[in-house]
């Protein structure tokens, strides 16, 4: 009988055991994928992040609806690593210092200058065509090479990282073709960071497209990666 005792509680220490190093077990990997996701975004727990958005095309200090959509999925991702955010429009000036920046819009109409700032001074080998009539219209070159803006159709977002010399931390730039392309490319970046990580050859500077296509029927959900073209946009040949 005591035997018999003995092996019941042994089975129940067993498997309490076994419980507590299987949730040990999870948990660990949860906060891993949790500190993996912080480092590619460049963030710390505990610390204020800036976000920059820009304004809707002829209203200034207005953010477009899907800006401000991305803005808040960002600011939930950014609650998820622990970090405060702090917004603030696209006419700030100055650098980002110890807040690492998430800077979300195109610059073309004067939407976000910040971004065309960002752009001339840290990305010499992008540019972005102006808005007009012809198919070069918002185009973004890359190198010399055309990612052409097909609304309602196919569009690109670009999205970078890097840390000004004068700043201790990063800056993510997302820049889109249209706010679909901003939202898409930060719904983007939401799922599949480690995508992005494992495409790129340093996480700590790197410069990629993201291609968003079917938008007449999918809108900005169908996002893919277009590629890195880290060397062509940091002037690297």
């Amino acid at each position: 009988m005591d035997a018999a005792l003995a092996n019941i509680a042994l089975g129940l220490v067993t498997s309490l055991l076994g419980a507590v190093l299987g949730w040990l077990w999870r948990g660990g990997r949860r906060r891993r994928a949790l500190y993996r996701k912080a480092a590619f975004f460049g963030v710390r727990p505990g610390e204020r992040c800036l976000m920059v958005l820009g304004s809707k095309h002829g209203s200034p200090g207005n953010a477009h609806h899907r800006d401000a959509r991305a803005g808040v999925e960002l600011a939930v991702l950014l609650a998820e690593l622990g970090c405060r955010v702090t917004v603030e429009g696209g006419t700030l000036l100055g650098g980002n210092g110890d807040r690492t920046e998430f800077c979300i819009g195109g610059p073309e109409g004067g939407a976000n200058p910040r971004t065309g700032g960002h752009l001339a001074a840290h990305l010499p080998g992008v540019s972005i065509r102006p808005f007009g009539p012809g198919d070069d219209s918002v185009a973004i070159d890359v190198g010399g090479r055309l990612y052409r803006f097909d609304r309602g159709i196919q569009e690109y977002a670009l999205v970078a990282r890097f840390t000004p010399a004068e700043s201790t931390r990063p800056v993510l730039l997302v820049c889109g073709q249209s706010s679909v392309g901003n939202q898409a490319a930060v719904e983007f970046l939401r799922r599949e960071y480690a995508k992005v990580a494992a495409a790129v050859q340093s996480a700590q500077r790197f410069c990629v497209l993201i291609r968003i296509g079917h938008i007449d029927t999918y809108l900005f959900h169908q996002a893919s990666l277009e590629g890195d073209v880290s060397r062509a946009a940091f002037g690297q040949g």
